[in-house]
């Protein structure tokens, strides 16, 4: 030998560690939840047929949810091509559920869902959080959650976790920069689950996280919404900001900060009026909800009953609110029309105060859309402009984000369904 090391042991490199019986058995009873709670009602055989699994399988997956809680049994049974009628099987009402908290400008609203998504709870509260203490308007609102988390409990619902929904940039569970609260490094998480947890003396502590509004009424969207086979979208919703979201191929683009989507921060005239945020000529300033409200010459009311106000105008074919909408219908599209060159989605959806105003901006984005992306798939009237569903709100996103954990690993969540 020449004393020189190869590298050559002789011996075969170790494997990769093979998942475990456990690991598999956890991910497959998240496939069989998640395939009930997507159909509705189904038979252990439609189960079966929709996750690949063999009947054997999904039967012993099946008790085993059974007994954990996560599903019942409707009583109702279906008779297929072959074989004896299925019991139809449903996820639970009762048991598990989240709680989703969307603090904004002018109102703080509560929403508790169950295991199927749907509503059983939704408070909102109307107020202006505009220079507030941080400190209070979270204190408040844990007041607020603490009286939906006890209607849920009279329905035999036990929230395993809640999420806030924050207008501004989020990071680690601090609002970076939410410049229309008034907001700069606000650790929102902790205060608001202490104020939370202090209002229920004796129940377990619910843990608390933190997202982006407009994040969440995007993941709404997609998952309660109208969108259909859309999986790629950009999300926009209007409130007293502008705010935006990404959803590509079924998942949100944070970006690498977290801060992926703040379009209402994206400057439309260089040249314009100086924005909250300290730049000129944002979106926000021509198509924010104030914005809007000025434009149009309405100074009372605002906030909901402002926006009301200027649809009924806008219907009247008043000039002022026409011309407003106009613009900032221009602005949106000229601001759009860039996000999507830049991402390429399938669709753009407008969603608050947008929404009931879409007859009104969608002409003049539109036309900005068809004109200024350059693929020349977006021509007017291509239904790739479209307004959101009901079903996008950001506290329902955030109650919705809890239920998608326990949808994701139902055996860390045992303890309390049922």
């Amino acid at each position: 030998m020449n004393g020189i090391h190869t590298g050559h042991t002789g011996r075969r490199a170790p494997l990769e560690p093979k998942a475990d019986r456990e690991t598999v058995r956890r991910h497959n009873l998240s496939l069989v939840l998640r395939a009930v709670r997507d159909e509705g009602e189904i038979t252990r055989a439609g189960v079966s047929a929709r996750v690949g699994l063999t009947r054997a399988a999904v039967s012993s997956l099946v008790e085993q949810l059974l007994d954990s809680g996560f599903l019942t049994e409707s009583g109702k049974t279906f008779s297929g091509q072959a074989g004896r009628p299925g019991t139809v099987l449903k996820v639970a009402r009762t048991g598990v559920a989240g709680v989703g908290v969307e603090i904004n400008v002018d109102y703080v609203a509560v929403c508790v869902v169950d295991l199927a998504g749907t509503d059983r709870v939704r408070l909102v509260e109307h107020l202006d959080n505009r220079g507030a203490p941080s400190a209070h308007v979270l204190g408040r609102a844990a007041k607020f959650a603490a009286r939906a988390l006890a209607s849920a409990a009279e329905q035999g619902l036990r929230p395993v976790g809640a999420a806030l929904a924050l207008p501004g940039l989020i990071a680690a569970g601090t609002v970076r920069e939410a410049p229309n609260l008034g907001w700069t490094d606000v650790a929102a998480e902790v205060p608001f689950a202490e104020a939370l947890n202090a209002l229920r003396p004796g129940l377990p502590e619910l843990p608390v996280r933190s997202e982006n509004e407009a994040n969440l009424a995007a993941l709404a969207e997609l998952w309660f919404g109208g969108l259909g086979e859309v999986r790629s979208f950009l999300y926009l919703t209007g409130e007293i900001g502008v705010g935006g979201a990404l959803v590509l191929g079924g998942e949100l683009l944070r970006g690498a900060n977290g801060f992926a989507g703040e379009v209402g921060h994206v400057p439309a005239d260089a040249d314009g009026p100086r924005c909250r945020c300290g730049s000129r000529g944002c979106l926000e300033q021509y198509a924010g909800q104030s914005a809007l409200l000025r434009a149009a010459g309405i100074e009372e009311p605002t906030g909901a009953a402002g926006v009301a106000e200027l649809e009924r105008r806008a219907r009247a074919g008043e000039t002022a609110a026409v011309t407003a909408l106009t613009r900032a219908g221009l602005m949106l599209g000229r601001v759009l029309s860039g996000a999507v060159n830049l991402f390429d989605p399938d669709a753009v959806v407008l969603g608050g105060i947008y929404a009931p105003l879409f007859p009104w901006l969608s002409p003049p984005a539109g036309a900005e859309l068809a004109e200024r992306v350059v693929s020349g798939l977006w021509p007017g009237g291509s239904g790739r402009l479209r307004p959101s569903s009901p079903a996008a709100d950001a506290a329902r996103g955030a109650a919705a984000l809890v239920v998608q954990d326990v949808l994701a690993d139902p055996v860390a969540y045992a303890q309390h369904a049922g």
